[in-house]
């Protein structure tokens, strides 16, 4: 069964290209951003790890850690990130685990529904969808999920809005709206009625009884 939102993210205990890493200790009191990949030295993974580089300072600034998870060893990922700081002109200074045994390719449910990995001789095409994207809150909940097909390239100045805006409204009555970006107005929830809600976030802008707007709290 595929992991649900509020569903806790499985623990595991993995090598990485920093280390042992075990999921629940490792993430502390973090977000988390788990991307997946089909192989190492593929051409669309090479482009998306490469802007993930990019973006690390933007996920620090957020408090959100970011872990990539790949069939290869660590030794290919290591030689693959030459190939990565290459092509996005930052080195790629996050954590890769190994999950040759698809261990956490199966706990969050990645692989594609008529998955055969074998053992020796295994291509990209074996694990055509593990290409999965996974947000974690600090309670180990799953926030958020995506996952894409192997011939499209993800969108990762979306999933850093999606992030932006799941932590805008954890554990608060607040939604965004469509296309919503930081500084944008926010949805009040209908648990706060129009008194409560202007006593709590200023002027409504009502468009709606039920679609209320309000100025993105800082």
């Amino acid at each position: 069964m595929s992991l649900r939102i509020n569903d806790i993210a499985p623990d595991f205990t993995a090598p990485s290209t920093e280390g042992e890493i075990r999921f629940h200790d490792w993430l502390g009191d973090s977000y988390a951003v788990i991307f997946s990949h089909p192989r190492d030295f593929t051409p669309v993974c090479t482009t998306e790890f490469g802007a993930v580089a990019q973006l690390i300072p933007e996920f620090e600034k957020r408090g959100t850690k970011v872990l990539g998870v790949s069939v290869d060893s660590v030794e290919d990922h290591g030689k693959w990130k030459r190939d990565i700081e290459q092509v996005a002109g930052v080195p790629a200074n996050f954590p890769m685990i190994d999950d040759r045994d698809i261990t956490v390719a199966k706990a969050y449910n990645m692989l594609p529904a008529d998955h055969d990995l074998p053992a020796e001789g295994r291509t990209p095409a074996h694990s055509a969808t593990v290409r999965s994207v996974f947000i974690i809150g600090p309670d180990r909940k799953v926030r958020l999920t995506m996952t894409y097909p192997m011939s499209v390239g993800r969108n990762f100045a979306e999933i850093l809005r999606a992030l932006d805006a799941v932590r805008k409204t954890d554990g608060v009555p607040l939604a965004t709206p469509a296309d919503w970006v930081p500084g944008q107005d926010v949805i009040v929830a209908l648990a706060l009625d129009d008194n409560a809600a202007e006593e709590r976030y200023g002027p409504l802008d009502i468009k709606l009884p039920y679609l209320r707007f309000a100025k993105d709290p800082v």
